[in-house]
């Protein structure tokens, strides 16, 4: 399995983002962000490349068959500015509920748009309610011939740029899970006074995207906008968010890809007390631990990724592992790192274009959007009975798990997208059979003990999720073992990873690292990488478990 071939062709295209005189630079970002422009230069380049095609299922004219290939594109944007990622990729999010819900003929009508080149925003969120969709005021009233919009969204990415805005409004006065719908509305259709695109919000981090919002007074919108089944607006948006949020990893690994890159060119320079940095124990060891968690991060988002062909029916609990676990990972990285740059991750332009100060403040979005972290861990805690009942009586997938790490992948089938999991989660309860596997190799005695220790995790971490009771109020201890329950995951991804392609790492020294960490073991099990980490670094190549040249590294 070679993940990052689309990769390395991007980076041949976009060229070396050192130079600024390429359209996709980091000095042309830096700038953009300074001035809180709209980096409209740098996304028509993309639109020349094709991009959008990666945002359009096949089945409807587009290049998306597997989507580890947008996950390529996803973490190759990121890495060079996260604001162009989510300014770009944002019409997958935007169109994605059309991809899983809409008629085949309403999904082909809004694919042409897209490969056209429009921006297709998402519009959920609303000022006074956040992220509760349940409690949203926006109102879709069945006319003739369609519906009148009225209403505020608010905090929606592109909403000003969006030529069509999927909006979620209340159809039904009384709300509830099925009191709300679906429409693609289509700004060109509607008349000037019926709808305005709120101001600009001014944000911390990805200052140059259109982070606006719409308003709608007596819109209409013609009946054959809706999206699937009147009512069935909140389900189809939460089983399309189970495709995002799993992807929301790739923008993680990017934005470390590019922190994880920034202090070791600064360490490998710096020198102090007479040395270089780099060969200082504390900035060692802080540099090996962020590249042993930027690799399990990698393996564990790649692993959800391919698992949205061939674990489908169990993506609302993965999907939520990943979008908690990977940004909060990073953003731990991203936070040890600075101390390695010192002052230098502070500055805005004294230093790589204040990339690092800049990356930082970016990326504390990614936690937020597509499900708040304590969104996403509470979706955990309401699924512990099936975590339970799955882990004790051993229910695996084993097919869909061969597939995720490795194996032929089949397309989508939207259709078997769950709110919930009936079966828990193959990952976690394939641990046990995964540390028997293990051990009948004759692992090196680290690697052994550590998957033991796993495996007790898991024990120990199961029993207490069955003696949590349920209730609508959901207790803060619940939340910590979700948050637990996300690591295991995690965990039980790099073994699988590692035992179907173990002839890729024989050594399993990566393993042995992702584990320390994830188990919270202070050993030197991430000091074996760094010599991996120093070359990946001098050849201009992904930090990864895989081989990717990057554009630095073809110039």
């Amino acid at each position: 399995m070679n993940p990052y071939t689309l990769t390395e062709r991007l980076e041949r295209e976009l060229g070396d983002p050192r130079d600024s005189d390429r359209t996709f630079s980091y000095a042309r970002c830096a700038e953009f962000d300074c001035t809180e422009r709209f980096p409209d230069e740098i996304c028509a380049l993309l639109d020349g490349l094709g991009l959008a095609a990666f945002y359009v299922p096949t089945a409807f004219g587009g290049q998306l068959r597997d989507h580890t290939d947008l996950l390529q594109v996803i973490r190759a944007l990121a890495r060079r500015d996260f604001t162009v990622a989510l300014a770009h990729c944002k019409t997958f999010l935007g169109s994605v509920c059309a991809w899983t819900t809409a008629s085949p003929a309403q999904a082909r009508a809004l694919a042409d748009r897209v490969l056209g080149g429009e921006v297709v925003s998402l519009a959920l969120t609303e000022r006074d309610h956040g992220s509760d969709l349940l409690a949203g005021d926006v109102s879709a009233v069945e006319v003739d011939g369609g519906y009148c919009l009225n209403g505020e969204k608010w905090l929606i990415n592109n909403a000003t740029r969006a030529g069509t805005v999927c909006v979620l409004a209340r159809t039904d006065p009384a709300g509830g899970a099925r009191g709300f719908s679906l429409l693609l509305v289509d700004k060109r259709g509607l008349s000037a006074d019926s709808f305005r695109c709120l101001p600009k919000n001014y944000t911390l981090g990805v200052r140059a995207a259109d982070i606006s919002g719409i308003g709608f007074d007596d819109a209409s919108v013609p009946s054959d906008a809706l999206v699937g089944d009147v009512g069935g607006g909140v389900e189809a948006v939460l089983k399309s968010l189970q495709l995002t949020r799993t992807l929301c990893g790739g923008m993680s690994l990017g934005i470390g890809d590019h922190s994880l890159r920034l202090a070791a060119d600064f360490a490998a320079r710096h020198e102090m007390y007479g040395r270089r940095l780099s060969d200082l124990p504390q900035a060692a060891r802080t540099l090996a631990q962020a590249y042993a968690d930027l690799l399990v991060c990698e393996a564990f988002t790649l692993v959800a990724t391919r698992a949205i062909h061939s674990l489908t029916a169990e993506q609302s609990v993965i999907s939520a592992a990943v979008k908690y676990f990977v940004p909060t990972t990073m953003d731990h990285v991203i936070t040890r790192l600075a101390g390695v740059l010192g002052a230098r991750s502070l500055l805005t332009t004294a230093y790589a274009h204040g990339a690092f100060e800049k990356l930082r403040r970016d990326h504390r979005i990614v936690g937020i959007f597509d499900g708040s972290s304590a969104v996403n861990l509470a979706s955990l805690v309401n699924q512990f009975p099936a975590f339970v009942r799955g882990y004790r009586r051993g229910r695996i997938d084993t097919d869909g798990l061969v597939r995720a790490t490795g194996g032929p992948l089949d397309e989508l089938r939207p259709q078997a997208l769950s709110l919930m999991s009936r079966n828990g989660s193959s990952l976690v309860q394939g641990i046990p059979a995964g540390t028997d596997e293990l051990l009948a190799l004759d692992a090196p005695a680290a690697l052994a003990s550590l998957a033991v220790r796993l495996r007790e995790f898991a024990d120990d971490l199961h029993d207490r999720l069955a003696a949590v009771r349920p209730s609508r109020q959901v207790a803060p201890n619940s939340l910590a073992m979700a948050a637990e329950y996300t690591r295991a995951m995690a965990a039980g991804a790099c073994l699988r990873l590692w035992l179907d392609n173990r002839d890729v790492w024989p050594d399993g020294m990566w393993l042995r690292a992702a584990l320390s960490r994830l188990l919270g073991v202070d050993d030197d099990a991430p000091d074996a990488l760094l010599p991996r980490m120093w070359r990946q670094h001098g050849e201009g190549a992904l930090f990864s478990l895989y081989s990717c040249r990057l554009a630095e590294g073809l110039s």
